[in-house]
């Protein structure tokens, strides 16, 4: 039988072309989930593990979305031709239990480590950098300007919680929280 495993990272991400090229590859069943391929216990993936058996193929669009480090790979993979199954990475081929095989595939793994890594500098040292500047603030961006939060609370002056958020839109615990802040 052959079975397909798309994954990605979060909830914010698609899987839908990965599960188009695994449909596209023929798979008989497809596996998907958002889940951090940092953690090897993604549910999805182990419960499709567990049912492989010889003679199966595992499909996945690329090999990072089995593993996110080499030796953890090099182990799902050899685990997988320990019970006969093939695997098949659709931007690579599919994947040999010779030396050669075995080659490739650790070169591959060690890649795609370093790229995650590599990624995971660049944003620390994009942050540190943004750090730097006298207007850094971490988080997400205020939703309201400090012009819109100043005319709420002059308008809670003479009217309610209630009423100042249904004129402005800002809801009574930012209300609150600006207040606090003003009042510091």
């Amino acid at each position: 039988m052959k079975y397909g495993y798309a994954r990605v990272s979060t909830k914010g991400q698609d899987l839908e072309v990965q599960i188009q090229a695994l449909e596209k590859e023929g798979c008989n069943k497809i596996y998907s989930e958002k889940f951090t391929g940092t953690k090897a216990d993604r549910p999805q993936f182990q419960q499709l593990l567990s049912l492989l058996v010889e003679g199966d193929t595992l499909v996945v669009t690329k090999l990072d979305r089995l593993a996110r480090n080499t030796v953890e790979g090099i182990e799902i993979i050899k685990a997988l031709f320990k019970k006969g199954v093939r695997v098949h990475v659709l931007n690579v081929g599919l994947l040999e239990d010779t030396t050669m095989g075995r080659f490739f595939l650790t070169t591959l793994l060690a890649v795609a480590e370093m790229e995650r890594n590599m990624i995971i500098e660049r944003t620390q040292e994009g942050k540190a950098l943004a750090k730097q500047r006298d207007d850094f603030r971490e988080g997400r961006p205020n939703k309201y300007s400090k012009k819109q939060i100043e005319h709420a609370l002059k308008l809670l002056e003479s009217n309610s919680y209630k009423q100042v958020e249904e004129m402005t839109g800002i809801s009574k615990s930012t209300l609150i929280r600006a207040k606090k802040k003003v009042s510091i």
